[in-house]
C-alpha cells in the first residue's frame, strides 16, 4: 500500500479528461493536477519547449512526493516523455503506449496537435505492435483553443469539426483515436460528424486502466477504504482553471 498522491500535469484544462477516468476507476487514490495554462497550447511549441515546460512541472510534481506521474496530455506525451522517462528516477505514463497495446485492427484515424502529429510518435508505436493497422493522422490545431476559450458550442467549433472530418470520409477509418486530451470535451459533436459506426477512442480510459494494473502489479495502491482527493495547481489564470475544472465536475 502507498498513500502517496498520483501525480498529473497537461497544458491546460484537456488532462482534466484523464482525470475524470482515474477517479472513476481509482475513487480510493489521491491526485494532484497541474494546468500549465501560461503556456497554453503545446502544440504549437518546439520539442525543446514542452520538455522544459515538463521538466518544471515533473519537478515541482516530485517535491509533493508522488509515486508516480502521468503525462496527461497528448503532445507531451508524444514529445517529451522519452525525456523524461530517462531522466527522472520515478515511474512515468504516457497517454499513447496503453492504446497502443490495445487490440487495434484495420484503418485507423488519429487526430492530434500539430507538434504530435510532426512527431508521428502515435503511428510509431502502433505499428511497432500492429503491422497490419493503418494509421491516418490528422492535426487539429484550432480545437484546443477554442476548447479552453470556453468556445465549444459555436458555430466556428462546429464548422472547423466539420471541415477537419472530411479527411477521414474517403478513408474508411472504422476507429479514432482521440489523441489530444482536450478531445473528448468535443467527443458528441465529432461522433455525430462521423456517424454511430466510427468508434471513438477516448485515451484517458485506456491510461487509467493500464496504470491501474500498474498500481495493483507493483503493490503501490492506497488504502481501498481511503475516499480519494484532488489538488489542482496551474501556472496561469487560476480562477479561469478553476472554473473550467468545476464545469468537470471537479
Amino acid at each position: 500500500m502507498d498513500k502517496r498522491p498520483i501525480g498529473m500535469f497537461d497544458s491546460g484544462c484537456g488532462g482534466l479528461t484523464v482525470l475524470k477516468e482515474y477517479t472513476k476507476l481509482m475513487p480510493n487514490e489521491d491526485f494532484i493536477y497541474y494546468g500549465d495554462t501560461a503556456h497554453l497550447p503545446y502544440g504549437d511549441k518546439s520539442p525543446q519547449e514542452i520538455i522544459g515546460y515538463s521538466k518544471k512541472i515533473v519537478e515541482f510534481l516530485l517535491k509533493k512526493d508522488v509515486k508516480l506521474i502521468v503525462i496527461a496530455c497528448g503532445t507531451a506525451s508524444a514529445t517529451a516523455y522519452e525525456y523524461l522517462k530517462s531522466n527522472y528516477n520515478i515511474e512515468i505514463r504516457n497517454i499513447i503506449e496503453p492504446v497502443a497495446t490495445s487490440n487495434l485492427h484495420g484503418n485507423i484515424g488519429v487526430i492530434a496537435t500539430t507538434s504530435t502529429i510532426k512527431s508521428n510518435a502515435w503511428e510509431i508505436s502502433i505499428k511497432k505492435l500492429h503491422n497490419d493497422v493503418n494509421v491516418i493522422s490528422l492535426a487539429c490545431p484550432i480545437f484546443v483553443p477554442l476548447i479552453e476559450n470556453g468556445l465549444t458550442d459555436t458555430p466556428v467549433m462546429k464548422e472547423a469539426i466539420k471541415e477537419y472530418m472530411k479527411s477521414f470520409n474517403d478513408n474508411n477509418i472504422n476507429s479514432l483515436i482521440l489523441g489530444c486530451t482536450h478531445y473528448p470535451l468535443i467527443q458528441e459533436k465529432i461522433q455525430q460528424e462521423l456517424g454511430p459506426n466510427i468508434n471513438l477512442i477516448n485515451v484517458g480510459k485506456y491510461s487509467a486502466k493500464n496504470t491501474l494494473e500498474f498500481l495493483k502489479s507493483s503493490s503501490l495502491q492506497n488504502d481501498f477504504e481511503h475516499s480519494g482527493s484532488c489538488l489542482f495547481f496551474s501556472s496561469g489564470d487560476f480562477n479561469a482553471f478553476k472554473s473550467r475544472a468545476t464545469f468537470l465536475g471537479f
